[in-house]
């Protein structure tokens, strides 16, 4: 880390026109923030000042620069990634917030290669106003995969109570079952196994892996991709020393509340793994791209251009993203040292652990 005692976090702005600068400006109205990481907020101090007033009960105040070297450890800091006068209308979706959203997340990655910041939290961007020739990715996770060489990430919805991921995801339904292959899932469980030790600290960890089709196939009578793909892989997965179990109902096993024996949850697609996720995390869910070499979370929910602009926006999910990239970052330094000085490890009563078991329809 940058600072062994407190990361320095980079937030980019998002969508001007949507929530994100009010939820960096709620959050961050608690200075009690200050004690877990410094946070260099990529935008420009005018358009904070904007969001700013549109808060009347705000604590916010800020430092801005253009320097990495003036950073102050007591203070949020503005890093202005522009210096020109930008039209701010809130809600509206237009090429301006877009085009900003991508700037604060360029100048966000380029912090991180050069290790001027520890970790990133980013603010929700919409993805059809961020579309051009320099920058064609349906989202953040597709560019950071690109931006740091990684072979293969995933998207990791995290809580409290559960973390799902997902083996595709920005992908039309009709496409889903061509892109179900066994090497797909076991690049991701894969990920997901290797990211549940070093980033969340659990030795030994179990992962669900949900099917693709209704009931889980059915024995094949609605779908065979169960018995001819999932089910193979989640069995070389477990040659692989990876604890992978399934494939199970998707339906049964989130209301039967089985997601809860699992340390993470593996769906097929976007939908399959983020309604029941979204329904039951409760507005305290990120979102976490596992597999890169840096820390990257943000909170589960898209730019809300229908409350934009209105101090509205509930800042709980962006607040535990804060919190989230913070420990992370820790973990991922413990399990270093850990690894350096093994003398250190103590492993867990893992005996109950290792039992499969049966989870009936």
């Amino acid at each position: 880390m940058t600072n062994k005692q407190k990361p320095v976090i980079g937030i980019t702005s998002g969508d001007l026109n949507g929530i994100g600068i009010e939820l960096i400006v709620k959050t961050f109205s608690d200075a009690r923030l200050l004690d877990i990481c410094t946070p260099v907020i990529f935008a420009n101090n005018k358009v904070v000042n904007f969001y700013r007033k549109t808060i009347p009960e705000s604590n916010f105040s800020f430092y801005h620069t253009r320097e990495f070297d003036k950073i102050n450890p007591k203070q949020v800091t503005i890093f202005n990634c522009w210096e020109e006068e930008v039209n701010i209308t809130p809600g509206t979706l237009n090429e301006t917030g877009g085009r900003y959203a991508v700037t604060s997340l360029e100048t966000a990655v380029e912090a991180l290669k050069e290790k001027r910041i520890d970790g990133l939290v980013t603010a929700p961007i919409h993805k059809t106003n961020v579309q051009s020739e320099q920058f064609s990715y349906t989202g953040h996770t597709p560019y950071l995969k690109t931006s740091f060489n990684a072979k293969d990430v995933v998207m990791m919805m995290c809580a409290e109570n559960m973390r799902v991921a997902l083996v595709t995801e920005h992908v039309p339904i009709s496409e889903v079952a061509q892109n179900i292959t066994a090497a797909a899932i076991l690049s991701k469980l894969a990920i997901i196994h290797s990211s549940l030790q070093r980033d969340f600290g659990i030795s030994k960890p179990r992962i669900a892996v949900l099917g693709l089709n209704p009931h889980a196939g059915d024995e094949g009578l609605v779908g065979n991709e169960e018995q001819t793909i999932i089910a193979p892989a989640v069995k070389q997965a477990r040659n692989n020393n990876i604890l992978a179990f399934g494939p199970y109902s998707a339906d049964a096993f989130f209301a039967r509340g089985q997601h809860e024996k699992f340390d993470a949850v593996l769906a097929m697609y976007h939908d399959q793994g983020l309604i029941p996720f979204k329904s039951l995390a409760q507005g305290e869910g990120i979102n976490y791209t596992a597999g890169l070499e840096i820390v990257r979370t943000s909170p589960d929910h898209g730019v809300a251009f229908d409350i934009a602009g209105k101090g509205r926006a509930d800042a709980g999910s962006f607040l535990q993203a804060v919190y989230s990239c913070a420990d992370i970052i820790s973990q991922r330094a413990e399990y270093g040292e850990q690894r350096v000085n093994p003398l250190r490890k103590v492993s867990p009563d893992v005996v109950s652990r290792l039992e499969d078991e049966k989870i009936e329809e």
